[in-house]
């Protein structure tokens, strides 16, 4: 009887491992750089069987690696090119996960005196006055998308020496703004994970304008037959449930937590 039942636990074994099955997902650099992923993967692989695949790069890149159907979801944070993708037929549907928000890091000293603005755009209006550098990742990014946004509520067209476009991802871009003691727009939690600080600080923050969703989409199977929309639809299931609430809104570097879960279906 015990061999019995050996033998039928390594065949439940085996049936699970068979069942297990890749999803290629896009996802942001600022979300990868948050370290949150090496949180939720291992998580939904256990409840899911689903071992997700990561192609982390910026959110433009995302969108057009799923309208050309080279992954199965993606996770990004840049709404009015997201529902654009969706009404286009590229996505089904989009979900709401989680958000954080945007911050304005600069040098500890902070030449151009953002820390006491009265808003972001006021912050922005500040640099350029001081033509203080300022590193832009120049990438098509969501958070690249956010600061173009917001240099144009700033009334702001930025040129010049004191502006460098980098054209990488958010660690990257927080390298090379550490390096050059430049101001630069971070997602909070890709700062708080940075390991590279140097002499840079977080100088502003607060403004609702700086409010950053990140949401689910998955890739249209009617665009592209090959795609898991089953097992895409499965991690939405996954990334809407208490279990990822619990561990989102648990995540946490020194004491403050990076994500607050929103989760809602468009």
């Amino acid at each position: 009887m015990l061999k019995w039942f050996a033998s039928a636990a390594f065949a439940l074994a085996l049936g699970s491992a068979a069942m297990a099955e890749d999803l290629k997902m896009a996802v942001t650099t600022s979300f990868h750089n948050s370290g949150l992923a090496e949180v939720l993967l291992p998580e939904i692989k256990k409840d899911t069987g689903i071992d997700l695949q990561l192609l982390v790069v910026g959110t433009g890149q995302a969108l057009r690696l799923g309208e050309a159907g080279d992954v199965d979801a993606i996770l990004v944070h840049a709404k009015a090119a997201e529902e654009k993708f969706v009404a286009a037929g590229h996505g089904t549907h989009r979900t709401e996960i989680m958000y954080n928000d945007f911050v304005i890091i600069g040098p500890k000293a902070d030449p151009a005196s953002i820390s006491g603005a009265g808003s972001a755009a006021a912050a922005l209006q500040m640099i350029e006055g001081a033509e203080a550098p300022f590193v832009s990742r120049g990438d098509d990014s969501g958070t690249h998308k956010k600061e173009l946004s917001l240099w144009k509520g700033a009334g702001v067209t930025p040129e010049g020496a004191w502006y460098k476009a980098v054209g990488a991802g958010m660690g990257s871009a927080l390298n090379t703004a550490s390096g050059m003691n430049a101001y630069i727009l971070s997602d909070r939690a890709s700062w708080l994970n940075f390991g590279n600080k140097g002499d840079l600080a977080l100088l502003y923050a607060g403004d609702p304008v700086l409010f950053n969703q990140y949401a689910y989409i998955p890739v249209n199977p009617e665009k592209h037959a090959h795609v898991k929309s089953d097992l895409a639809m499965q991690l939405e299931a996954w990334l809407v449930s208490d279990r990822a609430k619990e561990l989102i809104d648990g995540y946490r570097l020194s004491a403050e937590q990076l994500f607050t879960y929103n989760a809602k279906s468009e």
